[in-house]
């Protein structure tokens, strides 16, 4: 029976879908490390209390991206060319969602809608991180090989989506809440057809690598298609919702050091 588990257990097992598997995580954690660290660098003075904590969480995707590749250093095997329609965080800046690249590479300050736009963007992405990384968690936390990694993602992605609550629902206090609430829907809507797009890619690619039969095709292109559906209509709405983190998550990237070195 296709399951979740299934799926993922023999990707897993597959060095060359494991491979894939791992680049593609590896380079869009490398690319949202990098646009967090020049957004850090270019926060307007009246927002610079959050400098730290974008530099943070840029610094935490930087280092999942070294957890990926020390996944694939373990197999002793090389990261494999990311092919360009599973690209999620490029399809989404070539979409107009979150700040554009040639914005975050001139050197001139950003502006208080800029940062709006970037935690938005960021609240709605990591709200998908962190469900993958509660999937993964539930199915591998204890595999032998990848649940030391998953465990220490699912966490960390738990305390940006608690970042990206907090700070948005400070920013609405100050006066942007219905930019914020425009801009999270904007988001919400190209991430759950981009998401897609992205999903039926991976799943094709990994298809001609593990030989899926035409009808195992077909159903997982069915079953991503169905997800979306039920999004458009209303689960994004889980997205663009707006809750103050638990004490425990309160101030959760703080401005510290990175705690955990990237290991596996």
């Amino acid at each position: 029976m296709l399951s979740a588990r299934s799926l993922f257990t023999e990707i897993l097992d597959n060095d060359e879908s494991f491979r894939l598997f791992c680049s593609i995580a590896a380079s869009g954690e490398t690319q949202g490390g990098w646009e967090n660290g020049r957004i850090a660098a270019l926060v307007p003075p009246a927002l610079a209390g959050l400098a730290p904590k974008i530099a943070r969480h840029g610094a935490d995707e930087d280092k999942h991206g070294r957890i990926f590749n020390g996944l694939l250093h373990g197999r002793h095997l090389e990261p494999a060319p990311v092919p360009a329609d599973t690209d999620y965080t490029m399809l989404l800046e070539r979409s107009g969602i979150g700040l554009a690249h040639s914005r975050l590479k001139a050197d001139e300050p950003l502006g208080e809608h800029d940062i709006v736009t970037y935690l938005a963007h960021s609240r709605v992405t990591e709200q998908r991180a962190s469900e993958q990384m509660a999937l993964l968690l539930r199915l591998f936390g204890d595999h032998p090989e990848i649940g030391r990694a998953v465990r220490q993602i699912a966490r960390d992605e738990d305390n940006h989506l608690a970042y990206c609550h907090e700070e948005l629902l400070r920013l609405a206090r100050a006066g942007h809440a219905r930019t914020i609430q425009r801009t999270l829907k904007d988001c919400a809507m190209a991430e759950i057809r981009i998401y897609r797009d992205v999903s039926i890619a991976v799943m094709a690619h990994m298809g001609e690598i593990l030989r899926w039969s035409p009808a195992k095709s077909a159903l997982l292109r069915a079953g991503i298609n169905a997800v979306y559906a039920y999004e458009r209509v209303a689960g994004w709405r889980r997205m663009v919702s707006l809750t103050m983190p638990g004490p425990e998550l309160r101030n959760a990237l703080g401005g510290g050091p990175v705690a955990a070195e990237a290991t596996t």
